[in-house]
């Protein structure tokens, strides 16, 4: 008898060890904003609006220099979530119901997403709206999960919006993309009749499930406030169609929009392939019509951005952000106009950079640094790991490493040597090295590109036919043939 009350009162101990244990690992809200080039004003725009991202930089550190593994939605957040670059995953297509890396390459079927993984060491993982890849538009309309990795999720909750069909005047802005889903088309909505748009409501889904993990207590069979959570918040805009209230677009007059500078001639010396996304190949805008775009772009991240603010406001309210890690970033970035390109798809560095911030838990006192180290998206999930005290844990195959180094003012972390990024595939794909000075770009047919990121950050002059720079080319292909060789 004596012996069996000592091992209930083990399991006890144990148990609320355990309990303690779980309590004392952060939570974490993991944000993601579709299509968002790093226009935020805490990267030095002076135009776009974003003081609640601007705000987020402030309290943790923000990363200049981060890059997507592959610019178009589905590759990227199979990338991201797997820990994996896009050649692993094998899922180089935007087929919205194909997002699951594990439908793409069998041989990862046991390899867990970031949301599985803290699945499995004692956290509760929850998605709302779009992580993995869904169609927006064409799926959302529907309320449909898209190419979810339901392993990831204890619980997922869709969104249901209307998009083009939103109140207000549908206007498409491209003459030549007759698809509103890759068009530029921009719906301004009455200021009392924004209540249905798919980011405030997942916005106010996030904030009920933070309710009632602060609140429910034990009779939350859900959520109990002691267990730590993943909680990953999908946000569509500033995705096309460029939906936002009208106050909004009050904030961004067509007419004082001010399109990138584009030198004449500047794609003379491209490759075909590398100028698909050019306007006048794709979209046949005019001057006014990108003016428009533009600023709806803008009046779109500045309606996401308030998203972000009522997320961080309920931390706070409920005593949760001193320990709940915050991470903020896009899928990939956006070219707006460079180039005379728009959308993603491209190597350029608008379209691969993505803004990146985090604040967690113990860095309170480099809050407001930032980092112009190379990082990467595939470094997100080591991270977290780390974050949540399970770095030993993560799988042995991660791609990429820990930024907890660079967070603490680059003490312990030094970045990547060079950033990689993949568009397309077969014959089409391009491929690109970013280092500390040059961007070097193949392509499938054989032609390549190269920039000097110091001298010409803008990316106007295509040294890959320079003499004086054949050492340089050289080197970025062997650079490039190494990292095709590790795959």
């Amino acid at each position: 008898m004596y012996k069996l009350k000592l091992l209930a009162l083990t399991s006890i101990i144990s148990g609320l060890i355990c309990q303690a244990a779980l309590a004392d690992k952060p939570n974490v809200l993991f944000i993601v904003s579709d299509d968002l080039n790093a226009c935020l004003g805490s990267y030095g725009n002076e135009v776009c609006q974003t003081p609640n991202l601007d705000r987020l930089a402030g309290e943790g550190i923000q990363f200049n220099r981060a890059y997507c593994q592959y610019p178009v939605c589905g590759p990227s957040r199979a990338s991201f979530m797997s820990g994996l670059y896009p050649k692993r995953t094998k899922l180089l297509g935007n087929s919205y119901k194909l997002g699951s890396y594990k439908a793409t390459n069998p041989t990862l079927a046991n390899h867990p997403s970031i949301g599985e993984f803290l699945r499995t060491n004692g956290y509760v993982s929850i998605r709302v709206s779009k992580i993995y890849h869904m169609g927006v538009p064409g799926g959302i309309e529907a309320g449909e999960r898209g190419g979810d990795e339901p392993d990831s999720w204890d619980r997922a909750f869709d969104v249901m919006a209307p998009e083009t069909a939103s109140p207000g005047k549908l206007e498409l802005l491209s003459p030549k993309r007759k698809h509103y889903g890759s068009n530029f088309a921009r719906v301004i909505v009455p200021n009392d009749k924004i209540a249905t748009q798919a980011d405030i409501l997942a916005t106010d889904h996030a904030i009920a499930i933070l309710e009632t993990r602060a609140r429910g207590g034990d009779h939350s069979r859900f959520l109990r406030h002691d267990e730590p959570f993943f909680l990953a918040v999908g946000f569509v805009r500033p995705h096309v169609p460029l939906v936002a209230p009208k106050y909004q677009f009050d904030k961004y007059p067509e007419e004082e929009s001010v399109l990138p500078h584009v030198p004449e001639g500047d794609l003379d010396d491209i490759p075909t392939l590398a100028a698909t996304n050019a306007n006048e190949l794709k979209y046949g805008m005019n001057e006014l019509q990108q003016k428009q775009s533009l600023a709806a772009y803008y009046a779109s991240v500045s309606f996401m951005d308030e998203q972000v603010g009522r997320l961080l406001d309920t931390l706070d309210r409920l005593d949760l952000r001193k320990n709940t890690v915050v991470i903020f970033t896009s899928d990939h970035g956006y070219n707006l106009g460079h180039h005379t390109m728009w959308q993603k798809g491209s190597l350029f560095e608008n379209s691969v950079r993505v803004p990146l911030l985090i604040s967690a838990p113990g860095f309170e006192r480099f809050a407001g640094q930032s980092s112009d180290a190379l990082v990467e998206l595939v470094d997100l999930y080591p991270t977290i790991a780390e974050l949540a005290g399970l770095a030993k844990k993560a799988p042995a195959n991660l791609d990429g490493d820990s930024l907890t180094g660079l967070m603490r003012g680059a003490s312990t972390g030094t970045g990547h040597e060079e950033a990689y990024a993949v568009v397309g595939n077969r014959q089409k794909m391009g491929e690109s090295i970013r280092t500390d000075r040059y961007r070097y770009n193949y392509w499938g047919d054989g032609s390549e590109e190269l920039y000097d990121q110091i001298n010409d950050p803008e990316e106007y002059a295509n040294l890959a036919s320079s003499k004086e720079h054949s050492g340089v080319l050289k080197h970025m292909r062997a650079r490039l043939a190494a990292r095709n060789a590790s795959f």
